[in-house]
This record gives structure tokens, C-alpha cells and sequence, in this order.
């Protein structure tokens, strides 16, 4: 992942950025956070627990880990780790398993909700939080170079295996790991030029094109021009053109019987 992601990921919250499992949390849980990341968002997993219960975090990535201690090491009930989400080492220990915009980064996400079904205590309840990258849309059309950009992204991630429309599929990705109750919410995120973080939330193009444009470029799905020009034009669109922005994004719940 590269390293200048993490200023998305440390501009996210429970409330605002997950908001489905916000809703089912109470005092007393445990709860296991898969790809945490930096850990915004278990940090406010472990605050809506309170120390009756517990928050786990769980990443690949060192570096993030490493944040994630530094950044929330005096909150309570809380711990990351380093762990590979193919190789879970929990069984049957968490009342809720959630992952937040991880399957769509996932070759095998089938394998990877395997083992997170393991994780859950019986009558326990996962929630997975992810992107149609499909269906985003624009109020204006953003610049060409934006769109081809966009489409290059798609592909350039559908090449490597991964799933672009992966939201629309989860309900038969929990079924297929043996979740009953499948329940879905709409939590599309919806910005517009009148909210104050609009040209950071509706921006999150322009730093994926500042990000994972340049892996794209060394794999050859883009050149470096056409990078440069999707980043600086869109962030001119944002200050002066663009109205609205849309990432659809749904979250799938089931339980372990």
C-alpha cells in the first residue's frame, strides 16, 4: 500500500465512515477489525465498547500497525497486530468480525471471509463495508483525462484479479461462507460542494491518481503524462467546477449459526 494512503485512511471515523457497524455496537463486545489500517476506525470501535469489551485491529502491513500503536496506544481495550487475513489465529473468540473497504483489495475474498467466519463466535455477526468502483459517479462529468484515468484503474486492478463491482456481490460471498440473516444497507457516500470537506472527500481520485497512479504507471496501464494531467486537472475541477460526488458503497451483515 503506498505510503500516502494513510492520509485517507487517518481522515476516517466510526461514525462517519461506518456507519452500519456504529449502529450495532454496545458495551461489553468484542470486536475484530480486518485491514485495519491506521486504526481511526478501531479506535472508535474500542470507544463504543467501553472496557467491558474489547477491539482488535488486524493488518499486513507493518508500517501501519506501527502507526496505529503510536497514534491510539493510550485507549483502552485496544490492540493491533500484524496478521495476514488468509492466516487468521482466531476461533470463535469475536461477537462482530468487520472489514472496511478490504475486499475489494482481496485476489480471493472468498478465502479471506473463511476465515473470518472462524473468528466469529457462534450467533456472532459480520459486517463488511465495500465499493462498486462501477457505479461511482459525478455531478458535473469530470475531465477526460479523469475519466480515461478512472477506466484505466478498473482494468489495470481487474488485471491483478480484483473485483471492481465486489459491493454488489457480498450477499453471495456471505452466504457462500455459511452466514444466515443477510442483511443489506446503503452507505453510499454522498458529497457535495456545499459540505466543508467536500474537495477532501470528492478529492479521493485525485489522491489515488497521486498514490496508486504511480504503481499503474510502473505496470504500464498508464503513463506518467497521463497521470500528472488526471491529478492536476481533476483537483482544478474540484475547486471550480464539480457539484457532486457518489461512491457506492454497501454493507453486508450475516451471522455465524
Amino acid at each position: 500500500m503506498p505510503d500516502g494512503t494513510r492520509a485517507i485512511l487517518d481522515t476516517r471515523s466510526l461514525q462517519a465512515d461506518h456507519r452500519r457497524l456504529a449502529a450495532l455496537l454496545r458495551p461489553g463486545l468484542a470486536v475484530l477489525d480486518v485491514g485495519c489500517g491506521t486504526g481511526a476506525i478501531t479506535r472508535g470501535i474500542a470507544e463504543a465498547v467501553g472496557h467491558e469489551g474489547h477491539a482488535v485491529g488486524v493488518d499486513v502491513n507493518q508500517s501501519m500497525i506501527e502507526a496505529a500503536r503510536a497514534a491510539h496506544r493510550r485507549v483502552l481495550g485496544l490492540s493491533f497486530h500484524v496478521v495476514d487475513v488468509y492466516r487468521l489465529p482466531f476461533r470463535g473468540e469475536f461477537d462482530i468480525v468487520a472489514a472496511a473497504r478490504v475486499l475489494q483489495w482481496l485476489a480471493d475474498p472468498g478465502a479471506a471471509l473463511r476465515e473470518m467466519t472462524k473468528a466469529l463466535r457462534r450467533g456472532g455477526r459480520m459486517v463488511i463495508l465495500d465499493y462498486n468502483h462501477e457505479k461511482a459517479s459525478w455531478t458535473p462529468e469530470p475531465p477526460a483525462s479523469m475519466r480515461r484515468f478512472v477506466a484505466a484503474f478498473l482494468r489495470w486492478r481487474a488485471a491483478a484479479g480484483l473485483d471492481n463491482a465486489i459491493a454488489d456481490r457480498l450477499g453471495e460471498l456471505l452466504s457462500g461462507v455459511g452466514l444466515t440473516a443477510i442483511a443489506t444497507t446503503d452507505q453510499s457516500e454522498v458529497t457535495r460542494r456545499s459540505d466543508p470537506d467536500f474537495e477532501t472527500r470528492a478529492g479521493i481520485w485525485a489522491t489515488i491518481a497521486a498514490t496508486r497512479g504511480h504503481q499503474m504507471v510502473a505496470d504500464g496501464a498508464i503513463s506518467e503524462g497521463e497521470r500528472r494531467a488526471a491529478e492536476v486537472e481533476y483537483r482544478a475541477w474540484l475547486g471550480q467546477a464539480g457539484q457532486s460526488h457518489v461512491q457506492y458503497l454497501l454493507a453486508v451483515e450475516g451471522v455465524r449459526p
